[in-house]
């Protein structure tokens, strides 16, 4: 079986590719990359190593790479033969490789009238669709017709921890956590149901992708931000603090509080999934830096992203504001990082319209909104933490 991966780095050779492999799949990863590209062509092979105190070295082999800025056609023959087409190059890059994927799937149905499905492995909600979209985008309305037969675009919520890292021996090896978990909806996929160990198939996607988002996303920002805030350089430093700690309990517990009102978990099974997030992130052989965990303070604020969409139904399920939600806001309204540009643009937000109206445009909050008022005043709240 033929995998056709977008995306050769950490992520997709840690996760997705070593998944793949271990459920006998043959993968071509495609990138711009060209020195990683020449290293799977020559290798053939790499390593996932995990990251735990008793480390563990996993094998990948029947893997080979294909840049797709200098030899497109053999990604588009690699498409055309593919038994299934995953990514993990990140949300913003999604519409790039949008034209090479309907070039792919248009030659396919050339040769073939086999369905596929396309899996968009990334971190946001609706990464496939969003791909079924901009690949639509590149297609006639005719050959839209028979694209809906054939491809499908199961939307999927991935998670797994691979923390920032330098090879020195090997291009190739990665490190990645133990643990992860790679949920797909199964009602959009067309054909036979595609046989991966790891995957779990559910009929609605929504609350696993809210629940990952809204505990996972919601809680390493909390390290990220508030960390960032007090003093601290990585997340294992933060997570050190006890009113980090503190902190990201009472996060979660607001966060949770939205998703079981929502969603109707069971309290307890949710508590225990927030005990293990938590504990994923005091684990010392994946701390990441709090920057580049806190990178892109702006879309972080977005109204449907880990920290106003939680907070926001908190105040729809309870009626009251979120505490540790809004402190977290706070901190990052007050993060600063001249090597990230959104940062630099939120900092200048702020000095041109100053905290409420930045907050407001950033989080497409109403000024009214009481979800305001409360982050204005954690501004001054969250001093008392700063070293």
């Amino acid at each position: 079986m033929l995998a056709v991966h977008f995306g050769a780095g950490n992520i997709g050779r840690g996760f997705i590719g070593s998944l793949l492999y271990h459920s006998g799949y043959q993968t071509t990863f495609v990138d711009v990359n060209e020195a990683v590209i020449q290293e799977l062509n020559n290798k053939q092979q790499y390593k996932v190593i995990l990251a735990a105190e008793k480390s563990e070295s996993l094998t990948v082999n029947n893997v080979s790479g294909i840049n797709s800025v200098t030899s497109p056609g053999k990604v588009i023959e690699a498409i055309s033969k593919a038994d299934i087409v995953t990514t993990a190059v990140g949300p913003n890059i999604l519409a790039i490789i949008s034209e090479l994927i309907a070039k792919g799937l248009r030659e396919r149905i050339k040769s073939t009238k086999k369905p596929i499905n396309i899996i968009a492995c990334e971190n946001m909600v609706g990464g496939s669709s969003l791909l079924r979209e901009k690949v639509f985008e590149h297609i006639t309305e005719q050959e839209q017709v028979a694209f809906n037969d054939l491809f499908g675009f199961p939307n999927a919520a991935v998670d797994r921890i691979v923390p920032n890292q330098v090879n020195n021996k090997d291009l190739l090896d990665v490190s990645v956590e133990p643990y992860y978990e790679w949920v797909v909806e199964e009602p959009a996929i067309k054909g036979d149901v595609p046989t991966i160990d790891g995957i779990t198939y559910v009929n609605d996607l929504k609350p696993y992708i809210e629940r990952k988002l809204f505990t996972v996303n919601t809680g390493h920002a909390v390290p990220a931000y508030i960390g960032h805030y007090i003093g601290y350089t990585t997340i294992n430093e933060a997570m050190n603090d006890y009113n980090v700690q503190e902190f990201i309990r009472g996060a979660l517990a607001e966060s949770g509080e939205a998703l079981i009102q929502t969603y109707h978990f069971d309290r307890e099974e949710h508590q225990t999934y927030i005990n293990k997030i938590i504990k994923r992130f005091k684990n010392p052989y994946i701390s990441d830096e709090v920057t580049r965990v806190g990178r892109g303070p702006i879309r972080k604020l977005g109204p449907h992203d880990r920290l106003i969409c939680p907070a926001n139904i908190y105040i729809d399920v309870t009626g009251e504001t979120p505490s540790y939600l809004a402190k977290t806001i706070a901190a990052v309204l007050q993060y600063t990082n001249p090597q990230d540009d959104e940062a630099v643009k939120l900092q200048q937000m702020i000095e041109e319209k100053g905290y409420k109206k930045t907050l407001q445009l950033v989080s497409q909050l109403d000024l009214q909104h009481p979800l305001i008022p409360t982050v204005l005043e954690e501004l001054d709240e969250i001093k008392a933490f700063k070293r």
